[in-house]
């Protein structure tokens, strides 16, 4: 395996007046590809905001970002939002559907920044195989208040799949969830990484992150340990149960 990420002395510091409050200080790490890291902490830990840089969603205030041996720290915002679209997906905790429309449309959306390069028939032929990953394309024309909070995240995490990002972000993705809903997300990005993607998993939770293969814990916007998961935790999402 070779690099995907990695990180050199990354802070982030946000300026309110003469109050400077360092979010995250001083995080250096590597991630390989294929991995599967749950990076967790308490609220305020800056755990949060580290994901957000790592998915070119904010800017460092000082420090290196290497995704795939390029430092996106000078790239412009039109280079940062073309890597978003195209090499990352994102999941998040209160599933960020749109409200009073499809599941064809919600999945479909990241594909209408390449609506000019993909035809209809290969924008169909995306979605249903992202639904059926997810074993959700029986639902595929019903509406998102049709359905219960696992099927939500199980269509947010299609969407994140449609453009067959090589790195998969899931902040928080079993919040809102009952426990056998969220057994099902895990199993469901356990498979994902078996078949190859990257998966980067945003926690307070110590049973959730167990899913993981490694664990970065963020204390005070430091990172305090980077561990091997030893026992992890296998989901088994049909039954409810851990193998």
């Amino acid at each position: 395996m070779s690099n995907l990420i990695k990180t050199k002395n990354l802070c982030k510091t946000y300026v309110n007046g003469e109050v400077k409050t360092n979010a995250v200080c001083g995080v250096s790490f590597e991630i390989e590809k294929g991995e599967f890291v749950a990076i967790m902490g308490p609220s305020g830990s800056g755990k949060s905001t580290l994901m957000q840089m790592l998915g070119f969603l904010d800017r460092p205030t000082e420090g290196d970002y290497f995704f795939e041996d390029r430092n996106v720290v000078g790239f412009s915002d039109d280079e940062l939002a073309k890597i978003r679209n195209e090499e990352v997906g994102f999941i998040f905790q209160s599933f960020n559907l749109l409200p009073r429309t499809t599941v064809f449309e919600n999945v479909e959306l990241p594909l209408l920044y390449f609506k000019n390069r993909i035809s209809k028939k290969e924008t169909e032929r995306r979605v249903f195989e992202a639904l059926k990953a997810v074993m959700m394309e029986h639902r595929v024309y019903h509406y998102t208040n049709q359905l219960s909070g696992g099927e939500k995240q199980r269509v947010a995490i299609a969407r994140a799949l449609v453009n067959n990002p090589e790195l998969v972000f899931a902040d928080e993705p079993t919040g809102n969830l009952d426990s056998k809903s969220g057994l099902q997300v895990m199993k469901i990005l356990q498979q994902l990484n078996d078949s190859g993607k990257t998966i980067i998993l945003v926690t307070h939770e110590n049973y959730t992150s167990q899913h993981a293969k490694r664990l970065l814990k963020m204390q005070d916007g430091v990172l305090v340990s980077d561990e091997v998961i030893k026992n992890r935790l296998i989901a088994d999402g049909e039954s409810g149960l851990i193998k």
